[in-house]
């Protein structure tokens, strides 16, 4: 039996693999990729050799930022990030987690002030044994990434 592409090459843009099973979809809420103009290939629950199941994303004409970057680490920090120019593969690197992010979730704690003030939300990131913890800096209260289900943009 032949192999073949599940998932169709892009020209120019960024590709998000090695998403566990079941994050892609919380990374087009995270990326705002549903407003996107271009084409966003979504894949769900691939094979994967490594990971049993996996989820990608192939994003045409848009290159992630370094922040954009670090906020997929928190919820895939297993994900390798390919940037495609002309159908080739110029870089791939593994997403990296910064140790603080602030503005872009919101605090699950709905007592936190940041529910009742204007201040954008502050998390540090904590990752002990490798499980992403999120420490709100208002409520001091420690969240595992699933209990983040809402973002500010």
């Amino acid at each position: 039996m032949a192999s073949t592409l599940a998932v169709a090459a892009i020209q120019n843009g960024s590709v998000i693999d090695h998403i566990p099973a079941g994050s892609g979809v919380r990374l087009i809420k995270l990326l705002q990729l549903t407003i996107h103009p271009n084409t966003v290939t979504v894949g769900l629950n691939l094979p994967s050799k490594s990971m049993g199941k996996k989820d990608l994303l192939k994003i045409e004409g848009r290159f992630l930022t370094p922040n954009e970057i670090h906020e997929i680490a928190i919820f895939a920090p297993q994900a390798t990030i390919n940037l495609i120019h002309d159908f080739k593969l110029k870089d791939k690197f593994t997403a990296t987690l910064a140790q603080s992010i602030t503005g872009l979730l919101v605090c699950p704690n709905p007592n936190c002030v940041s529910h009742h003030q204007d201040v954008q939300s502050h998390f540090d990131i904590l990752t002990p044994r490798q499980i992403v913890q999120l420490h709100c800096h208002y409520c001091e209260g420690v969240f595992q990434k699933e209990e983040i289900i809402e973002y500010t943009r």
